[in-house]
């Protein structure tokens, strides 16, 4: 049987049917009723600057497992991001963002360009402090303190924050007891 393709054609073909890129809107809404904007805030004793605390962005879509192709359809359409489950046990898989660099050159471009229109609000958050600690304004105790406030105002107002807001800004002395020694 021949066929009219190059040499080397049919990979050609699959590799554009991979990149067949999905509809923004669909986007949009999609990340609108599973995806997530979030800004953590987490104790690491050895950042000194900001009272033992740090902070970690991500971007997150979650589904069940028997609909990975989804999440793998949007990694594919952001050409970034990794695939996981969600815990040990789950069956719900999450597709996640993490690097600050492929947070701002990929997803917020695409959501500005796109607006959402129930996460509207985290979203502007998410990208201002995203923005920021790429600037690495969250090293600086003035810098850290603003965006932990823009932070704790996502998503429901930090209702499931497992920490007050005053509780991260006023440090703690457990933090203080495990911190490394200042050297001079």
């Amino acid at each position: 049987m021949s066929s009219d393709n190059v040499s080397g054609g049919e990979n050609q073909q699959e590799t554009a049917l991979s990149r067949q890129e999905i509809d923004a809107s669909w986007v949009v809404g999609f990340v609108d009723g599973e995806g997530c904007f979030s800004v953590s805030v987490h104790r690491n004793p050895f950042v000194r600057r900001t009272r033992g605390w740090q902070l970690g962005a991500a971007f997150q879509v979650y589904q069940h497992e028997d609909h990975r192709s989804v999440l793998e359809e949007l990694a594919g359409f952001f050409g970034c991001g990794a695939i996981r489950p969600k815990g040990p046990n789950s069956r719900v898989m999450t597709y996640s963002v993490h690097h600050l660099r492929e947070l701002d050159e990929s997803v917020i471009p695409f959501f500005e360009q796109h607006p959402l229109r129930v996460k509207t609000r985290d979203f502007a958050s998410f990208a201002q402090i995203v923005r920021a600690m790429r600037r690495k304004e969250h090293l600086t105790e003035d810098g850290f303190e603003r965006l932990v406030c823009l932070a704790y105002g996502m998503n429901a107002n930090g209702k499931q924050r497992g920490r007050s807001l005053e509780a991260v800004l006023a440090g703690s002395s457990e933090t203080a007891r495990q911190a490394p020694p200042q050297g001079g």
